[in-house]
């Protein structure tokens, strides 16, 4: 299986990157970069079952303290 995502993949960057660089279209080259890579890291673990923390999660602990404080500034306690 890992070995078809690697052949998909190669194919999207062969279809994508050279037009890219011929243009040389360079930003569009590197966010088209950061969101394959993105891509292939989160499709190689989904295959290999590495397990990934939930984005979720992290943002609810982050907006945690902000959300109380709100809640008590509007309830007034």
């Amino acid at each position: 299986m890992a070995l078809l995502l690697t052949v998909i993949f190669a194919a999207l960057i062969a279809a994508e990157a050279p037009k890219l660089v011929q243009e040389k279209m360079w930003r569009e080259l590197a966010v088209y970069s950061t969101l394959m890579l993105l891509g292939m890291f989160l499709s190689y673990a989904q295959v290999l079952r590495i397990d990934i923390p939930n984005p979720d999660e992290w943002v609810r602990h982050l907006y945690k303290p902000v959300s109380e404080a709100v809640f008590r500034y509007l309830t007034g306690k």
